[in-house]
Order: structure tokens, then sequence, then C-alpha cells
């Protein structure tokens, strides 16, 4: 269906006999995880709620066997951003959820520091058709790869939004970086925060956000190692800033390390994994993106100089390092 020329996803819950006499709101929220915003735009919607078929307050009563059917009220639209046809490598889609394999360099959403250029948000709204919005979920950078998932509705979007940062929508990165940590698997835990020279950089801060990062490293080849990196935490630049504090920068990157375009030109992240249960339908996810060809190049170029030592089924325990990084892994 369509509200305001958008188009709307269904969800339906069948009262049980444990659900009886119940109101829908509480259903609603209760049952279906629906915020207060939410259940506002369903009432002003003509078949945003019903029960049987026919129209429903929120306040009303339900009966076992009762069918409570929603209009997902579709994700909005801003009025600044158009359609731009790109190829997009979709690795899941469905009528409430899209994730898709995003390349480098490609900015997610538009910006005003790079007016007019495309973005990974208008090549979706081009993939999904005329009337269609969505929101993206998690947001890479313009210089990083990989996974990111965007939400076709403002409930869908309003679910995945709370499980971000939890186990619920687990996310792993690979990384190159140049040296590699000293131990072979830790967690850093070190504050983020803004520099104040600089416009988009951040730095370690003590009065900054808590931010956590657990990593592994996989492979040591040469210069550079290749290293697993779980976000505990989604300050801004949260991976780059935690390499660069273990002495460790990425590739290539030019705000925390050394900028070397003969090298890499881009930093050298790509969002490999991402799973979660689906938001709706509740099916488990697991989603992967292959290591990006200038990352694989990167490595076996230095492989062909100098070998490799491969960490990734070592079974390395966990080890004890000083200054706030503990070596509590939740990284298989």
């Amino acid at each position: 269906m369509r509200d305001g020329g958008l188009v709307m996803a269904a969800l339906e819950l069948v009262v049980t006999r444990a659900q009886e006499g119940r109101t829908v709101k509480s259903l609603l929220k209760g049952e279906l995880g629906f915020s207060t915003a939410l259940i506002g735009r369903l009432k002003r919607t003509e078949t945003g709620l019903t029960v049987n078929g026919r129209r429903v307050f929120t306040s009303a009563v339900l009966r076992e066997g009762d069918r409570l059917s929603v209009d997902l009220p579709a994700a909005e639209r801003p009025t600044e951003l158009r359609p731009v046809p790109m190829a997009l490598d979709v690795r899941f889609e469905d009528e409430h959820l899209l994730v898709v394999n995003k390349p480098a360099p490609l900015a997610s959403i538009p910006s005003s520091l790079v007016p007019g250029e495309p973005t990974l948000a208008a090549g979706l709204l081009y993939h999904l058709g005329e009337g269609s919005a969505l929101h993206l979920v998690n947001r890479l950078d313009r210089g990083t790869t990989g996974l990111a998932a965007a939400a076709k509705t403002a409930y869908v979007h309003e679910l995945l939004r709370r499980r971000l940062h939890t186990g619920a929508f687990h996310r792993t990165y690979l990384a190159v970086c140049l040296g590699g940590p000293a131990e072979e698997r830790g967690r850093v835990e070190l504050p983020i925060g803004r520099d104040p020279a600089s416009a988009v950089k951040r730095r370690i801060d003590p009065a900054g956000k808590p931010a956590a990062t657990a990593y592994r490293v996989l492979e040591r080849v040469g210069r550079f190692a290749l290293v697993e990196l779980a976000p505990e935490t989604g300050r801004t630049h949260q991976l780059r800033v935690h390499m660069a504090a273990l002495g460790c920068p990425l590739a290539g990157d030019w705000l925390y390390g050394t900028e070397d375009r003969g090298m890499i030109s881009r930093p050298a992240l790509h969002a490999a994994r991402l799973a979660l249960d689906h938001p709706v339908t509740g099916e488990p996810l697991a989603l992967e993106a292959p290591l990006p060809e200038d990352m694989r190049k990167l490595l076996e170029l230095e492989r062909e100089s100098n070998g490799s030592t491969d960490f990734s089924g070592s079974g390395v325990e966990y080890h004890i390092l000083p200054q706030q990084i503990r070596g509590e892994s939740p990284l298989p």
C-alpha cells in the first residue's frame, strides 16, 4: 500500500489466548516494539491499524483469534535526495530490508562539503524505484567498503537502530594495518572526542565518549597485518583512531597515518560480515562481502615479497595490555 506516494509494507499479528484482553496499543508497544511516535503516524493513516479488516482505535481491546494488521509507515525520503542510477552489489533484499556491498570512494549520504556528488542513498533510491524511501542503518565512511544495511520502513529502522551497537547487530571489519598490533588478540577501550584543530578529525580524549573495539590479527605479512575488528560502540572514525592509538594506523589513512596513493588510495577498511536476526521475521541472517580488490592486491604483493604468518587458526590466548587496552575480546 501507499502513504503519500510512498510504498508501505504490511505486518500481521494473530492474538493468542495469553494476549486476549490487551489493547491494540499494548500489543504494538509490548509485542511488536513500536515507538510512541510510530504509533502516532499509524493513527493518522486511514488503513494504518485494522482488526479483522476494520479500522480501530489504539484503545480497542482484543480477543483471541483477532487479526491485528498494520500498514508499516514508509521511511521518510529527504526532499533534497534524488535517485541516481548506479551498479549495486545487493547481498540481501526483501520488503523490509536491503543490504548492499558498498564500493569506495562513495559517500553514504549527501554532504554539504561536496554538494551534488552521487551517494549510496541516491543509488538505493534508484534501485527501489519511484515513490521509494529508506533509512541507512549503518553509514560507512566514503573510503570504507563493505556491508551497509538500509531499512525500507520507519518501523524496521527503529528496530535496527536500537540494536545497532549490540550483539544483535554484529559487524566485523577487516583492516590492513601498517605494522600491526603488538598482541595477536585484544580489546581497545579508549574514549574518542573531536580534535579541536580539525573539522573532521577525532582523537583519543579522556573527556570524550566511551569507545571499545575488539581485534584479532589474522595474518602478518611484511609491513602489514590483516586485522579483524569488531566495534562495540559507534564513534566517528572509531576503528581508524583505535588502530592508530595502538601504533598501527590503517594503510592509506591520510588522516591518522600516512597517505601513500601508490600503496592504496583510501584507508584499508572493509565491512566484511554482518550477523543479525531479521527484525520482522526473526530469521538469522549471516551476510558476507569478500575482501575488495585493492586490499587483496596490497596483501598479495607484500606476500610475494616477504611471505606471511597466519594467526587466524592459531588459538592465540587473550592478553592483558596496559593503558586501558584489555584482552577480553568477543571475536570468535
